[in-house]
């Protein structure tokens, strides 16, 4: 009777063991690898950053920058494609596949979909919007900023305004040095002893240049009399 107990527990452990073994063998070759490419339908580009999910499991993978994905999953499974301006696909995988691994194309549809009509308004009222439109000060960006910075009115206006720095002053005094040593040891000529000054004097002179009718300076000042 004793043998008999212990023989009924080594064919129910073997039983056990035997079953286990076909469940993981039959669980084993469900196993398959997808290896695929999204495409556009319209174009066949490749569509980067799609999301490739096993539907109802949370498992999934993302496609490259070319549009090809690889992902591991069973038998009788679905996947299913989804993307930002795609319409989402599924791809039920058949569970009569033979091997382990198998190749697909997908191809995306773009959605289109549209927004209701949104109006932005600044302000509320238009009284509103033309007292702002008269009274606001917009301060500038950095390109107008950069701008007026640049411009050439406004340089030349600090150009003649602005003390000179020591760079510029340093130059100012070596020309002045430079001039000063070419007369030196000797006196500085004087226009009144020179001939083409004197000469440019006697063509004016004859021109009538100084004359009291043609000079502005002493009718100002005899009409101030």
């Amino acid at each position: 009777m004793r043998m008999n107990i212990i023989s009924y527990c080594l064919l129910f452990v073997v039983c056990l063991f035997e079953g286990q073994s076909v469940y993981a063998q039959t669980d084993f070759d469900n196993v398959i690898q997808i290896n695929g490419v999204i495409m556009t339908a319209d174009s066949l580009r490749g569509v980067p950053n799609v999301t490739v999910l096993v539907k109802n499991k949370n498992r999934g993978v993302e496609s490259a920058y070319t549009g090809v994905f690889s992902i591991v999953c069973y038998k009788g499974d679905t996947l299913q494609f989804s993307c930002l301006g795609f319409k989402t696909k599924e791809f039920p995988i058949s569970k009569n596949l033979s091997g382990d691994y198998y190749s697909m194309v997908q191809l995306m549809v773009q959605d289109t979909f549209y927004l209701p009509e949104s109006i932005i308004r600044p302000l509320p009222t238009r009284e509103g919007f033309d007292y702002a439109f008269l009274h606001w000060r917009i301060p500038n960006d950095r390109y107008e900023i950069a701008r007026r910075n640049t411009d050439a009115y406004i340089l030349r206006a600090l150009a003649y305004t602005l003390p000179k720095d020591g760079h510029e002053a340093q130059s100012a005094a070596m020309q002045q040095a430079a001039r000063d040593a070419v007369y030196y040891g000797q006196q500085r000529p004087m226009n009144i002893l020179n001939p083409l000054a004197w000469g440019e004097f006697f063509e004016a002179w004859k021109r009538g240049d100084f004359r009291k009718k043609n000079n502005p300076y002493l009718n100002d000042q005899n009409s101030s009399y």
